[in-house]
């Protein structure tokens, strides 16, 4: 893989820097769990990239879940601010490689995503407001066998949906509960030994059981 410019590693990187972007990016920072979260996905070469931008629209059908989805978001901007999250607005991710294991010099991380500034380099993606269609071509393309369990496929590579729902739009309380979900799966396998999580001060995400 041919790269430009220079290289980053963390942990996990987030594309999409909307409601879903920042309900996981906080969840994660919640469990001591660094990332690096970018505006969007436009894949080189693809006809249609994937709308992981920021969220400008929203599907609520009524006022209340309108506002409700504005006071999340507004809870999140701050929680990020405060907390200082590496949110990349004006970078969108134009390639994303999954790594064989081993590969040298990058024995754990399993995926570079390239940028125009360079290649940041994780073990774990979360995309956000992606069309299962577009997940399934991508993962062909990565020599996944997705069959009917997409999302057993993509976890075992490290890859995560944030917000993203068959038919329409999750609202706000499923995106938080999707956030934690994964903001969970992510922590045990970074700590595999239950090591306990770093809680922050601050905005903590919740959503209905």
């Amino acid at each position: 893989m041919p790269v430009y410019g220079g290289i980053e590693r963390t942990t996990a990187v987030v594309i999409g820097t909307g409601l879903s972007g920042l309900a996981v990016a906080s969840e994660l920072q919640r469990r001591g769990v660094s990332s690096i979260i970018v505006d969007g996905l436009d894949l080189l070469g693809a006809g249609h990239p994937a709308n992981t931008s920021s969220l400008q629209r929203c599907d609520a059908a009524d006022a209340a879940s309108l506002k409700e989805r504005n006071e999340i978001l507004r809870h999140l901007r701050n929680y990020a601010a405060s907390h200082k999250l590496d949110i990349r607005n004006n970078v969108r991710a134009l390639q994303l490689d999954h790594l064989d294991a081993g590969v040298p010099g990058s024995p754990t991380q399993q995926w570079a995503v390239r940028t125009p500034g360079g290649v940041l380099l994780a073990d774990h993606l979360v995309l956000t407001r992606c069309a299962h269609s577009q997940l399934r071509r991508m993962l062909s393309e990565l020599g996944v066998a997705a069959g009917q369990n997409l999302m057993a496929a993509m976890h075992a590579i490290g890859m995560y949906l944030v917000g993203v729902g068959e038919l329409i739009t999750p609202t706000p309380k499923e995106v938080l509960r999707q956030a934690k979900v994964v903001g969970h799966a992510i922590f045990t396998k970074v700590h595999p030994d239950g090591f306990p999580a770093v809680l922050a001060s601050g905005f903590a995400l919740a959503a209905p059981a």
